[in-house]
């Protein structure tokens, strides 16, 4: 009963309020150019700390910036990034861990112990690393990030193909003569998909959180392009003075991987969908 009851709660509540937030927060970000009040950034030190008026519905930053135009520009940067980190980690980790776990033998052999010598190690220090030796830049993070998340995803859907070719209907597509090629694109494939809605969900998080790491840091964005990270990095000078440069996009970041986070939960309840992977 009580379960069933809260599996109800979950898609008529949770889900679909999480969806329209994030759905609201992406359409913000494309259309960042047509809501902001201001350029987020030009500098004009005459209105430099202001409170929030008409004109800067959050007030101004150190350099007389608009905090609202940051914040919005800032999605841009945060929730197309994670995205593009997130798709392009899936594809390597899908083919890698697809092929690996079908065709086995020392293939699969050589390219898990990789998978397990790359996640021995935390990944933040792995990225740490990569954007040490590539040097600080959005670019070189986000080439760092999908460097170091693929490994993950590998294994996860390593572990599902292994499970499924022992299948019955795996066996008869052998049977009747099918290649290798046709059955993981025909029976293979479409059967790991489905839980690539509860990842997205879940992993879009792990990626703006990393973003905005490496951002505050001084590794990622660099300024005075607008990020969430970067905003908090540039208003930690003025904690005391003027909290609300921090406040504003650590809000945003914690609204914003909550959304994320919830969705993913809820989705995965739903589904009974089990994530296979923890990071550290």
């Amino acid at each position: 009963m009580i379960t069933s009851i809260r599996k109800k709660f979950i898609s008529q509540k949770v889900i679909p309020i999480c969806s329209m937030i994030l759905g609201i927060l992406f359409i913000i970000a494309i259309f960042a150019p047509w809501l902001a009040p201001n350029d987020p950034t030009a500098v004009n030190l005459v209105y430099k700390l202001q409170p929030p008026s008409w004109d800067f519905p959050l007030g101004t930053d150190h350099l007389g910036r608009c905090n609202f135009s940051r914040l919005l520009y800032g999605a841009r940067i945060s929730l197309g990034f994670a995205m593009l980190i997130f798709i392009s980690s899936l594809v390597i980790g899908l083919i890698v861990g697809t092929f690996s776990g079908y065709k086995g033998g020392w293939v699969d052999h050589v390219l898990m112990r990789f998978c397990d010598g790359v996640m021995a190690f935390p990944s933040l220090i792995l990225i740490l690393g990569l954007v040490g030796i590539f040097g600080p830049g959005l670019s070189q993070v986000i080439l760092a990030l999908m460097l170091v998340q693929w490994v993950y995803y590998a294994r996860m859907f390593r572990g599902m193909v292994l499970s499924l070719k022992e299948q019955n209907f795996i066996a008869a597509a052998k049977i009747s003569g099918s290649s290798q090629w046709k059955i993981i694109k025909r029976h293979i494939i479409p059967n790991v998909l489905p839980p690539l809605v509860v990842m997205g969900t879940l992993e879009m998080g792990w990626a703006i959180m990393d973003i905005s790491a490496m951002s505050f840091l001084g590794l990622g964005v660099q300024p005075p392009t607008p990020e969430w990270g970067a905003m908090i990095h540039e208003g930690k000078s003025y904690i005391r003075t003027n909290p609300a440069l921090m406040i504003y996009p650590g809000l945003m970041i914690m609204f914003v991987i909550v959304a994320f986070n919830l969705l993913g939960e809820a989705l995965s309840e739903r589904y009974g969908v089990k994530r296979d992977f923890k990071k550290e």
